[in-house]
């Protein structure tokens, strides 16, 4: 089932971390639908069937504005808005927690483990980041500032407030936020580092893995050794832009795959069972900005530590 995915302040308080749809009734010149409950049913019934929408109204689990029930006989009336609670399949739980690095009345700088999405996406909703963290913490209205990929741990900015998420969104967007990673992956004797890599990244929406081509590059990344433990690499990783999978793509590129990547250089089997034991060795390190509401320089370093790179 579809419906608006934005937060509302609607009568619906949040179930599992996750806000309730809101649907708003459009305009209807042609009179198509006499009641509430025929329009739902011509809206969801294709997605749930009819059945499962009119069990739904049964149930009382659509609300108006007030809260209260809405059982679908009530006369349609263009702009009337509607609250439910959409059905999650179960999912998998990702057996690591997420770590506080720091906490305030504006931010929350999380440690996000391997695995999991940091908002609700695809098959991963009630498992993430955002909602864990709104459950775990009581703070409802936490929402992340930028996004961190699934398979990479490390350090990502929530913000307390709705109303200062777009100036701590901007400092992502315009490139103002210093971003540092970490990663393992082969030790190459003959790679000169380090060095700054450029490449032209494509991502076509339903293809899993990104690629390079020819053309004007769109990013940049600078890649150090920092030390070597017989045929592996600890690396130093700093984009100055922000691609799908940049990090992934250029280190491949450069005959050096992260450790344990499930794209690069071969795509793996689509639907496989996820390891646990064996998590994609890149970890986003340090964040560094100047925070646009206190105008305080900001710096935050994860606790974690790549498991393929235990302390020596």
């Amino acid at each position: 089932m579809r419906g608006r995915r934005k937060a509302s302040a609607g009568p619906l308080p949040q179930r599992d971390g996750i806000d309730a749809v809101r649907v708003r009734l459009p305009e209807d010149p042609e009179g198509r639908w006499g009641c509430v409950g025929e329009y739902l049913v011509a809206r969801f019934g294709g997605a749930i069937g009819a059945e499962r929408v009119a069990a739904m109204l049964g149930a009382g689990r659509f609300v108006g504005a007030d809260g209260g029930a809405v059982r679908g006989g009530e006369p349609y009336a263009a702009g009337l808005s509607l609250w439910f609670h959409r059905d999650f399949a179960a999912e998998e739980p990702v057996p690591f927690p997420i770590g506080i690095v720091y906490r305030d009345a504006h931010l929350v700088v999380a440690d996000k483990p391997h695995f999991l999405t940091t908002t609700p996406r695809g098959r991963h909703i009630t498992e993430t980041a955002v909602a864990r963290l709104r459950r775990e913490l009581g703070v409802p209205a936490l929402q992340p500032a930028h996004r961190l990929d699934r398979l990479t741990a490390g350090l990502v900015l929530f913000v307390v407030r709705p109303e200062e998420r777009g100036a701590y969104q901007t400092l992502f967007r315009d490139r103002l936020v210093r971003k540092e990673y970490e990663a393992v992956a082969p030790y190459d004797p003959a790679l000169v580092l380090p060095r700054t890599v450029r490449s032209r990244i494509v991502k076509e929406r339903g293809v899993l893995a990104a690629r390079e081509e020819p053309g004007e590059a769109n990013s940049e990344s600078y890649v150090e050794l920092l030390e070597r433990r017989g045929g592996l690499g600890r690396y130093r990783l700093v984009p100055a832009t922000g691609r799908t999978h940049q990090l992934r793509v250029h280190m491949n590129a450069l005959g050096v795959p992260i450790l344990h990547d499930p794209l690069y250089p071969v795509v793996g089997p689509e639907g496989a069972v996820e390891d646990f034991s064996r998590p994609l060795q890149l970890l986003a390190r340090r964040l560094e900005f100047t925070d646009p509401v206190s105008g305080e320089p900001r710096r935050f370093v994860s606790g974690l530590r790549l498991s393929a790179w235990p302390e020596g």
